[in-house]
């Protein structure tokens, strides 16, 4: 499960069975820790989720901001109350690549605030996967 961690807004994206691609997305609103937190579990639990990757915001020459120590404290959070491992992953441009899809599928950029989070954490949890199959078949 991959996490895109916002301030209203946190995008969440659960693999396949297999761990191929992203099969389920959604969106928890909300800025309290503790419900995301909560929601993130429940969701964890029904789709049998063991891993979780939140997304870590790095600025382009890869250097961490205050955004990224919000996310890290974030994760942390999270681990402790979820007890799955947890694993930060860079998130650069993926919520800019979020708005080209939504754009290309025909959505109002009105709409985009709904489901960018979803996509972007889609995107996030892709990434984290195809990684994870290149490193297993060294």
């Amino acid at each position: 499960m991959a996490i895109d961690y916002g301030d209203a807004r946190t995008g969440v994206a659960v693999s396949d069975l297999m761990g191929m691609i992203a099969g389920y997305t959604t969106v928890i609103p909300g800025r309290r820790n503790e419900t995301i937190i909560n929601e993130i579990i429940r969701l964890a639990q029904s789709h049998q989720v063991e891993e979780l990757v939140v997304g870590l915001p790095r600025n382009m020459d890869g250097t961490e901001g205050p955004r990224a120590q919000l996310c890290r404290s974030f994760a942390e959070e999270l681990e402790k109350a979820s007890g799955l491992p947890v694993t930060m992953w860079d998130e650069r441009r993926t919520t800019v690549e979020a708005h080209a899809i939504l754009h290309q599928s025909g959505k109002r950029m009105k709409d985009h605030r709904k489901n960018v989070d979803a996509v972007a954490a889609a995107l996030i949890l892709e990434s984290y996967l195809m990684r994870k199959r290149q490193t297993q078949g060294e």
